[in-house]
C-alpha cells in the first residue's frame, strides 16, 4: 500500500485546508485510516481516524474543527481542516492500519501545514 498526501501550504490564523491522502495497492488489506502530526521538536501525534465502519475518532485539540473522511474504495483519505490556529502548524502524516485497531503499518511522507498568527 502506498499513500502519497497533498494539500498542505501556508494559511493564516482561522484559515481552512484540505489535506488529501491518495491510497494505492492492496487497498482490499486496509480497515483503519489515519492522520497524525508531527510539530519541529515533539513527538508524533495522533489527530483522527476512521474506521472500516465509519466510526471517526478526534484528538481533543482538534475536535470540532477538524472533519476526517474517505471515499467508500478507500483510494483517497480527507482531513478537512477550519479555524486553524498557529499551533497547528506541523508536519502532517497519512496513515494506514490493516486492523480496526489502529496501528498503522503505512505510511505516507507528509505534507507540511503552517498557520501564521
Amino acid at each position: 500500500v502506498q499513500l502519497v498526501e497533498s494539500g498542505g501550504g501556508l494559511v493564516q490564523a482561522g484559515g481552512s485546508l484540505r489535506l488529501s491522502c491518495a491510497a494505492s495497492g492492496s487497498l482490499f488489506s486496509i480497515n483503519a485510516m489515519g492522520w497524525y502530526s508531527q510539530a519541529p521538536g515533539k513527538e508524533r501525534e495522533l489527530v483522527a481516524t476512521i474506521i472500516s465502519n465509519g466510526v471517526t475518532y478526534y484528538a481533543d485539540s482538534v475536535e470540532g474543527r477538524f472533519t476526517i473522511s474517505r471515499e467508500n474504495d478507500k483510494s483517497t483519505l480527507y482531513l478537512q481542516m477550519n479555524s486553524l490556529k498557529p499551533e497547528d502548524t506541523a508536519m502532517y502524516y497519512c496513515a494506514a492500519s490493516r486492523s480496526d485497531y489502529f496501528h498503522p503499518q503505512y505510511w505516507g511522507q507528509g505534507t507540511q501545514v503552517t498557520v501564521s498568527s
